[in-house]
């Protein structure tokens, strides 16, 4: 056997092109673990290959072409599993609610398959945004005054840990929501002279800034 041709040899790496890495989206074996799992993958006898960041034009570029959404964390690609029956009905409660004051205020209401740009390295599917002011983008947003996610148990640590953080630095933002999916709660942070202002609520309404307006729970849970 030749120095270096057995099946323990090392080989050399290199990063993956966007196709690649669609083939290996299609094709390999791979565990996703709900949303916001990052995309690994088995491709058998201990091969390996190099991953680097993404640009963003080349995150856009994949997104175009894969059978499932991602969200851009960091630079890397992370899958988004489809979300409940309860989930769905809350989001689709949300839009209810919010859809008619978005309407008077002259604002743009944008549920789940719109992304909101955080940097460069970084995008996010929010389940529902509000923008009152010009922001033109065709494949990403980047100026809401109001963002809200529906909680569930494989989202919550993110929404409440690495998504709040990148929310609340968004200069435009006036208040972030969660709204959970399991029972009648919801959280906001709500911007305020000197810093933000946290406020729950397990009945009743909760003030939605930018579009002069509250949300009452009974509305987002009726149904349920």
């Amino acid at each position: 056997m030749q120095p270096g041709r057995g099946p323990c040899a090392a080989k050399a790496v290199r990063p993956l092109g966007l196709k690649e890495c669609l083939a290996l989206e299609q094709g390999a074996t791979s565990r996703p673990v709900g949303r916001g799992t990052g995309l690994g993958y088995t491709l058998g006898m201990g091969a390996a290959k190099a991953v680097r960041p993404l640009s963003l034009e080349e995150y856009l570029a994949l997104e175009r072409e894969a059978p499932v959404k991602h969200e851009l964390v960091e630079g890397f690609p992370h899958a988004m599993a489809g979300a409940s029956d309860q989930h769905n009905r809350v989001v689709v409660n949300l839009v209810l609610a919010l859809g008619p004051l978005a309407r008077e205020k002259g604002c743009r209401l944008y549920a789940s398959d719109m992304r909101l740009k955080m940097d460069a390295a970084t995008v996010y599917y929010p389940d529902l945004m509000v923008i009152c002011e010009e922001d033109a983008g065709e494949h990403y947003k980047e100026k809401p005054c109001l963002v809200i996610e529906v909680l569930s148990e494989s989202t919550e640590a993110t929404d409440r840990r690495e998504k709040l953080r990148k929310y609340l630095g968004l200069p435009t933002l006036q208040a972030y929501l969660l709204v959970d999916s399991r029972t009648p709660r919801a959280f906001g942070y709500y911007r305020e002279e000197g810093g933000w202002v946290y406020r729950e609520a397990e009945e009743g309404h909760l003030p939605l800034p930018c579009l002069q307006g509250h949300l009452d729970l009974s509305e987002v849970y009726y149904g349920l």
